[in-house]
């Protein structure tokens, strides 16, 4: 057989294991149940294309608002109105399901956030986000990669950094290892006959440590199958939406139950690029908000007592112009929301400065702008969730400053 390289036995297996260049043995380990009850966990969740965050928390007390949005703007009170959050804000009432969190105070928003200068392409922004090295193209591994190399890997598990999507997140890219999966019921071989040739494949690796791999993997697949993780069923009622962001909360609330090791989760959700047909209360920003809030709401649910130990960040690469545009949507901006919630927010709070949407205070006399940089909010999540000490090597040439504190956490 001829020797066969890393990516094509990959490929050839359905599997993305992603930073295994030196075959550590906790592979086979990682479909085990690991005791780990009160470990704490960081699930982030990138909304790709750029989320309106004048939509997702609107400033529905401000009559610019109403004025530059005349027919995608929502309702500060009636039918179909935003579920009220304080004098000036209220959340989009697809996002229903977060309202029990915001009333006991496990979430907070960040408002007027973003990166520190204006950046409106899709792909330069998100590169900015996850590597977090805002106007450096240069840099290769991500922010999370790097939060990875200040945590205890112990107990070693090949579930410690996951990425539930098909792909790696470049947030999760570097020497770390991490695991890029669709669905935990594709932690296997997708085609059964792939099966029979997995070992073998292996087997003609040039090198004893890709073969140790295989061998492993091998194992792996088979505990995660007679384990029946892929099939746990949601706890304490919780029901997850029909959708792909309901499989991909539900699946990382299975690993967190399971505890298999996990400490950083990723995952995505793409639509929020809203040009045209925005839409209000209702239309196609409100069938995704819908989608995001049911997913989250059901993973609070599930994780019950669990809860306690987790942190969701929910991010974006920009916001969106204040002025709707001629075709009923917003075009590319600025400044967004963030959503921070788990069991040790101070939530029931929108925090950060915020001066609203006169034009003067607008940028450019367009967007909402980023008066708070998204890597303070990541920094006292870091550093107050997960412990990270040096938060200088997680995001070179940040500092943050006592000024720009947020207070998100409690304790």
């Amino acid at each position: 057989m001829p020797h066969l390289s890393r990516r094509l036995l990959l490929q050839a297996s359905g599997l993305s294991l992603l930073g295994l260049t030196t075959a550590p043995p906790f592979l086979a380990r990682a479909a085990q149940q690991v005791p780990g009850g009160g470990r704490r966990v960081l699930v982030t969740l990138f909304l790709r294309g750029g989320a309106d965050g004048l939509s997702l928390v609107a400033p529905v007390g401000d009559a610019d608002y109403h004025r530059l949005r005349p027919t995608i703007a929502l309702r500060a009170t009636g039918e179909h109105a935003a579920l009220r959050l304080d004098d000036t804000f209220g959340l989009h009432p697809g996002l229903a399901a977060l309202m029990p969190q915001w009333s006991n105070g496990t979430l907070a928003v960040v408002h007027a956030v973003g990166l520190p200068q204006a950046m409106r392409s899709h792909f330069d922004a998100q590169d900015f986000i996850e590597t977090g090295t805002p106007g450096v193209k240069s840099t290769r591994e991500g922010y999370l990669n790097r939060v990875l190399a200040q945590l205890p890997p112990e107990p070693a598990s090949a579930f410690r950094a996951v990425a539930m999507q098909d792909t790696l997140p470049l947030a999760l890219a570097g020497t770390a290892p991490a695991l890029a999966l669709e669905a935990l019921a594709d932690f296997r071989l997708r085609d059964p006959q792939r099966g029979a040739t997995f070992a073998s494949l292996y087997a003609g690796a040039v090198d004893e440590a890709l073969r140790t791999t295989g061998a492993e993997a091998s194992t792996a697949l088979a505990r995660v199958r007679d384990d029946g993780l892929a099939k746990m069923p949601p706890a304490h009622g919780a029901a997850y939406p029909r959708s792909p962001m309901g499989k991909r909360m539900q699946d990382i609330a299975r690993l967190i139950r399971a505890d298999v090791g996990l400490q950083v989760a990723a995952t995505e959700m793409g639509g929020w690029d809203t040009h045209v047909a925005q839409g209000s209360a209702k239309g196609s920003f409100a069938a995704r908000a819908r989608e995001l809030g049911e997913a989250l709401g059901a993973f609070v649910q599930d994780l019950g007592p669990r809860w306690s130990d987790v942190l969701v960040v929910v991010m974006t690469e920009f916001g969106r112009t204040v002025k709707e545009n001629g075709s009923r949507g917003t075009d590319h901006g600025t400044g967004s929301a963030m959503l921070v919630l788990g069991g040790g927010v101070r939530g029931r709070r929108v925090v950060g400065p915020w001066k609203g949407l006169a034009p003067e205070h607008l940028l450019e006399e367009r967007d909402v702008p980023s008066l708070t940089d998204f890597r303070a909010v990541l920094s006292e999540a870091l550093e107050g969730h997960l412990g990270v000490r040096s938060l200088a090597s997680v995001f070179p040439g940040f500092q943050l400053r006592p000024q720009a504190l947020l207070g998100l956490l409690r304790g």
